[in-house]
C-alpha cells in the first residue's frame, strides 16, 4: 500500500479534530454540519469542518481504513493537487445535496469523513474500473465496477428504507461529484471506461433526480418502520435539546450585551461556561 503524504494528513487530521469534538461538546456543536446554522445563520464553514468530525471512535476508524485502502491508488492517478479536489469536493458537494434533502428540518445534523471518502473511491473507479477491491482483511478481492454498482444500490435502499441513521443521500452525491471531478480532470478515461462509469452513475443520477422532483416517494413505510419510531422520536427529543440549550445561550448572550457581565446570576455564568467548553 503505497499511502502518499496528503492522505496521512488528512488521516491526521481526522483523528486530531475527532478527537477534540469526541471529548468537548460544545466543540463538536460548533463545526458539525447543521441545516439551522447553516442556512439561517449562514455558518457556511461547516460543509467542510463536519467532515473532519465523527460520532464514535468506531465511526472514525472505518472511515480512516477506507481512505487509507484507496489513498494510494487514487492519490497515484490524480496527483496531489488532484486528490484534496476530489476530497473537498466531494465532501461540499455530499453535504450541499444533504442540505438540500432536509432543509426543511432544521434539527438535522451530521458528521463523517464518508462523503469525501465516497468520492475517492469512486473517482479511483472513474479512472481504473478494472482495480480489485479487498472486502476488509479478508483475502477476497472484486472489480471495483461491481463495489461501485453495490454501494450505490445500498445507498437507495438505505434512503428508501430509512433503517439506520448513515447519511446515504451525502455519500450518494459525495460519490457522484468525486467521480465527475476526476473525469473533468481526466476526461479521456470517459471514452475507455465508457460502460462501466455509466452502469454505476447512472443509476444514481436517477434516484437523485427522483429525490428532486418526488420527494414524497421517499415516505415510505417499511419492516424496519415500528423500530425506526423509537430511534426518531430519540432524534426529535435529541435535536429539542439542542433547540433549547441555544435558546438558553442567545438568552443569557443578549442579557450580557445590554446589562454586562455584572447582571448574570451564578447560575447563568455557570451554564455559560458549559455551553463555551
Amino acid at each position: 500500500m503505497n499511502t502518499g503524504i496528503i492522505s496521512i494528513l488528512l488521516i491526521i487530521a481526522n483523528v486530531a479534530v475527532s478527537y477534540r469534538g469526541l471529548s468537548n461538546t460544545g466543540f463538536f456543536e460548533r463545526y458539525e454540519f447543521s441545516v439551522e446554522r447553516v442556512l439561517l445563520y449562514r455558518d457556511y464553514k461547516r460543509l467542510a469542518t463536519s467532515g473532519f468530525l465523527h460520532v464514535s471512535w468506531r465511526h472514525l476508524f472505518f472511515n480512516m481504513l477506507s481512505l487509507y485502502f484507496f489513498s494510494g491508488s487514487a492519490e497515484l492517478f490524480l496527483g496531489p493537487a488532484g486528490f484534496l479536489l476530489v476530497y473537498f469536493a466531494s465532501l461540499v458537494g455530499g453535504n450541499l445535496f444533504s442540505l438540500f434533502v432536509h432543509r426543511h428540518d432544521s434539527g438535522y445534523s451530521s458528521v463523517g469523513a464518508s462523503g469525501a471518502v465516497c468520492g475517492l473511491i469512486f473517482a479511483s473507479i472513474a479512472l481504473a474500473p478494472g482495480m480489485r477491491i479487498g472486502l476488509l482483511f479478508l483475502p477476497i478481492y472484486i472489480p471495483a465496477w461491481i463495489y461501485g454498482v453495490a454501494f450505490v444500490l445500498y445507498s437507495i435502499y438505505g434512503i428508501r428504507s430509512r433503517r439506520d441513521n448513515i447519511g446515504h443521500e451525502a455519500h450518494l452525491a459525495g460519490a457522484l461529484v468525486g467521480m465527475a471531478v476526476a473525469l473533468l480532470l481526466h476526461p479521456e478515461a470517459l471514452a475507455g471506461n465508457l460502460l462501466t462509469i455509466a452502469a454505476v452513475a447512472l443509476p444514481a443520477i436517477a434516484f437523485i433526480y427522483v429525490i428532486i422532483t418526488r420527494p414524497h416517494a421517499l415516505l415510505v413505510d417499511n419492516l424496519f418502520y415500528k423500530s425506526e419510531q423509537k430511534t426518531y422520536s430519540i432524534d426529535h427529543r435529541y435535536n429539542a435539546e439542542k433547540r433549547d440549550r441555544q435558546a438558553e445561550l442567545d438568552r443569557i448572550l443578549e442579557k450580557i450585551h445590554k446589562h454586562g457581565m455584572a447582571s448574570l446570576s451564578k447560575s447563568e455564568r455557570e451554564l455559560l461556561q458549559r455551553y463555551s467548553r
